[in-house]
């Protein structure tokens, strides 16, 4: 098994300034998780806008770097769900009233490549792991259907 690509580490992290969210400046520490979610800049996904509404950030041109390395962090130590949306498997983060997902692989993530960071509110249902055919993206939509074995 080979090793993946080269993630930043703490020695890296520790050689940046950041910002809290509160206006308090830290040394040595990366923002934390919520804090890097709440200053992104967040953009409305055209694609799924009347089916599955999300949003997303792309890590190079939005600079957020540190947010894709703290999602793919949060990955790494097994904080990831499977799931899957319709046929496409993906791993997800679930982190407030969002669920989080990457649309490479987190294992395949290699610096400096822009690479799209993705978001949506929760429905707190079984489509929040598993959508599949006759699902809706409407909150109002309950499935009915349990999920199909994969």
């Amino acid at each position: 098994m080979t090793a993946g690509p080269r993630m930043p580490s703490d020695t890296d992290w520790s050689r940046r300034r950041n910002e809290t969210g509160r206006g308090e400046v830290t040394e040595g520490m990366p923002r934390d998780l919520a804090g890097l979610i709440a200053a992104a800049p967040w953009r409305e996904a055209t694609t799924y806008r009347n089916t599955w509404p999300d949003e997303y950030v792309l890590s190079e041109r939005d600079h957020q770097q540190e947010l894709l390395e703290a999602v793919c962090e949060r990955f790494r130590s097994g904080e990831g769900i499977r799931g899957r949306f319709f046929r496409m498997n993906n791993t997800y983060l679930f982190v407030g009233d969002y669920k989080y997902w990457l649309m490479t692989h987190w294992r395949d993530i290699e610096p400096s490549v822009n690479y799209v960071v993705n978001r949506a509110r929760l429905y707190r249902d079984r489509r929040d792991f598993v959508i599949q055919q006759g699902d809706t993206g409407r909150p109002e939509d309950y499935p009915v259907r349990p999920a199909l074995a994969s």
